[in-house]
């Protein structure tokens, strides 16, 4: 299995909103409340820019969820397995986990977490049915979007023809 250059990682591959729900809908409800301490990217140092095919960390109070897309609908949800202090070894690249690498996601380390939500596209046949991770916060909304065959982040509301799925 391709650990995306991460000794730890081990990506669970998951596709749709019910297999999301069960394998880790409680534990992704039960972020609600907890302040985001870290939001780590992966960055490629030579072209000093996010690397987008690594997952997306958040860390909130010591429970760090870990969200990564590939293909046109698979996600993987991990928990607490990857240490951002250690390097991502990935040929051809120089590459290094961030905590500051993007303004947005920096500007919500510190906010409570208000609410997850799983945002399914219905209308792009490509992409339907693929579901993407959500989190509101006070000032924002972070959603970690499939961007075909790579993480994508996005900082508003999804656009009218994705379903909303609160777990609150």
């Amino acid at each position: 299995m391709f650990n995306f250059g991460i000794e730890s990682y081990r990506p669970r591959w998951l596709t749709g909103r019910n297999a999301v729900m069960a394998a880790d809908g409680e534990r992704l409800r039960a972020l609600i409340g907890r302040t985001l301490t870290r939001a780590w990217l992966v960055w490629d140092l030579q072209d000093n820019e996010w690397f987008p095919d690594c997952p997306v960390l958040l860390d909130f109070d010591g429970e760090q969820v870990e969200i990564n897309h590939h293909k046109f609908d698979d996600l993987s949800i991990t928990w607490n397995t990857i240490d951002p202090h250690k390097p991502v070894l990935w040929p051809d690249f120089d590459l290094q986990w961030r905590h500051d690498a993007r303004a947005e996601l920096h500007a919500l380390q510190g906010q409570v977490l208000q609410d997850v939500e799983l945002i399914e596209w219905m209308e792009n046949k490509s992409a339907q049915g693929s579901v993407d991770v959500s989190f509101l916060f006070p000032e924002k909304q972070l959603t970690i979007v499939n961007a075909l065959d790579e993480n994508g982040l996005t900082f508003g509301l999804p656009e009218p023809h994705q379903k909303r799925h609160s777990l609150r």
